[in-house]
């Protein structure tokens, strides 16, 4: 079994949070997000779970460590997944900035 290395760790870490935070709280996702609570009704589990960021995080996990696990050491990935980690540090940063 092959470890993961530290870089590909970070980099998927900084992924599950920035996807995690698109589903869960960005504008963009939004209408998403009112498509399942008018089919499933707003105080069902289905609406919960894509408002919460425990509950999706561990969906995002389980999908981002899979190809990690896969295809972490290819460019793609670690150029898409750098894109996603600067994303989202960015925007801690700009929240504390601001």
């Amino acid at each position: 079994m092959m470890a993961m290395s530290v870089l590909v760790f970070l980099l998927s870490l900084g992924t599950v949070c920035r996807v995690t935070r698109f589903i869960t709280k960005d504008a963009l996702a939004a209408g998403f997000r009112t498509r399942v609570a008018g089919r499933f009704g707003d105080d069902s589990q289905p609406a919960y779970l894509v408002s919460c960021g425990w509950c999706v995080s561990v969906w995002v996990a389980g999908a981002v460590t899979a190809l990690a696990y896969w295809a972490g050491q290819e460019t793609w990935f670690q150029a898409g997944t750098t894109v996603l980690t600067l994303s989202y540090l960015t925007g801690l940063a700009s929240s504390w900035l601001d």
